[in-house]
């Protein structure tokens, strides 16, 4: 498997051939040229450093650590965490920079290195390229024995993350509790099992724990999807519970699911979100090219800006700055609040959610009849070597070129009630094919349309 460098940080998959895989000597590799690129930045620096719960994420912590000592660089270590909690310990230690031990969504196979700078953010595509160069040139300058780094342990992250969440003026603890919610939670066998009920604890949640224990077993495929949380859905009418959580291994991707055992959709994590916060305070929302326009028609009802990103966290929250947005994310379940930092947040939006939940005295199919009613559709297109992705995407455009076209991602084709989007993966080798329409029949028609565009394409290869 080729190692994929982007916006989504360093990833691949564990063992294998050097330049192939993510082995230690890539992992070395890169964390030395993350740490000269820091060094370039900053006269002293310290890094923030944490893992999810996969079986390789000690091994490669270990290493990155290491090398960043070997740097001259302090380390802290908060161990077993999640992606936006060490973005804030970023900022609570006032360090230069962080990085996150995870390959969110993938297979247990995988691992990668999730790179922040010193606002606790996702390094964007200029850094990104600077930091390359180091791998590429090898450049690494490391210090003498009397000026190694140190590495320290942070024990309260977690703790500090969680307690910042409750201070929210926008999140209603005293609602929550009165409101006696029983939740299942499902955390992949990653951080999330330990996380997320920390966190409904602390608001008076009664919680069912599935696939909680963090040791990098994963139960299933830990992308959050509807095929892959048949195990959630049963618990929830089992236990007669109110809602259902999911989180993906790093804790930055959140689902529900509701009363019924029917998926809430992770499209509209970010919608619901956004309605709650749209009553209390007016402003703009963002969202990616491949999120659901449900975003789009709630700003109209509430008569506030909507904006379109590229996909990609760093993206999104480059664009909410722009346009000073209030809330926006990603439509798998991404949830930023600038209130809290600029991060996609899966326990900042369990938090909101069930504070809107609590104060509408609704069931959670209730709320979701609230929203517009769209078909999605997300699928996968496996990259041979001898496609050129890009050449495909030029085709796939020009044979819809009469139509609404948007080529700042990939190719993003707007029909009136309906788009597709196609896209090189930040991190697969695959174009995603993400989809929306009013109906199945309507999906199914326009993605055959653009299959028999990729299908003209690869005969003319």
């Amino acid at each position: 498997m080729t190692l994929i460098a982007s916006v989504s940080g360093i990833r691949g998959t564990i063992g294998g051939e050097i330049n192939q895989n993510l082995t230690p000597v890539d992992i070395v590799s890169f964390a030395a040229a993350y740490g000269s690129w820091i060094k370039t930045k900053h006269q002293s620096c310290v890094v923030v450093v944490g893992r999810d719960a996969r079986i390789s994420g000690p091994m490669v912590q270990a290493l990155v650590q290491q090398t960043l000592v070997g740097l001259g660089i302090d380390i802290i270590d908060v161990g077993l965490s999640t992606t936006p909690t060490v973005e804030m310990e970023v900022v609570r230690q006032h360090a230069q920079g962080g990085i996150i031990i995870t390959a969110s969504h993938n297979p247990k196979q995988w691992n990668a290195l999730k790179l922040l700078n010193e606002k606790g953010e996702f390094i964007n595509a200029t850094n990104g390229e600077e930091l390359m160069q180091f791998v590429s040139d090898q450049s690494y300058d490391f210090t003498d024995v009397d000026s190694l780094g140190s590495i320290t342990t942070s024990k309260d992250a977690l703790e500090a993350h969680i307690e910042a969440i409750l201070a929210l003026p926008q999140v209603d603890v005293s609602a929550i509790k009165a409101a006696g919610f029983a939740v299942v939670v499902d955390g992949v066998n990653s951080s999330g099992g330990v996380a997320v009920p920390q966190l409904l604890h602390k608001l008076g949640v009664t919680v069912t724990e599935i696939h909680c224990t963090p040791n990098g077993e994963f139960p299933h495929n830990p992308e959050p999807l509807k095929e892959n949380l048949t195990d959630l859905t049963t618990a929830v009418t089992t236990h007669s519970a109110h809602l259902g959580i999911a989180v993906d291994p790093d804790v930055d991707r959140l689902v529900f699911v509701d009363e019924q055992g029917v998926l809430f959709g992770e499209e509209y994590t970010l919608v619901a979100c956004a309605d709650y916060i749209l009553q209390k305070d007016k402003g703009a929302v963002v969202s990616n090219l491949s999120s659901s326009r449900a975003l789009a028609d709630l700003a109209t009802d509430y008569n506030v800006s909507y904006h379109a990103s590229a996909v990609g966290e760093v993206h999104v929250v480059s664009k909410m700055k722009a346009v000073n947005a209030i809330i926006g994310g990603e439509g798998n379940g991404g949830i930023i609040f600038p209130a809290l930092h600029y991060g996609r947040d899966a326990l900042v939006g369990i938090a909101l959610f069930l504070s809107f939940l609590a104060k509408e005295k609704k069931t959670v199919s209730a709320l979701k009849k609230q929203y517009s009613n769209y078909v999605m559709s997300k699928k996968k297109i496996q990259l041979s070597p001898e496609w050129d992705a890009d050449a495909l995407l030029v085709a796939v455009a020009d044979t819809f070129k009469n139509e609404r076209v948007t080529t700042i991602d990939g190719v993003k084709i707007d029909f009136d009630d309906s788009w597709i989007h196609l896209r090189k993966s930040n991190t697969e080798p695959i174009i995603r094919l993400y989809g929306e329409a009013k109906s199945q029949s309507q999906m199914d028609e326009q993605i055959k349309n653009i299959e028999a565009a990729i299908a003209t394409f690869v005969a003319s290869v």
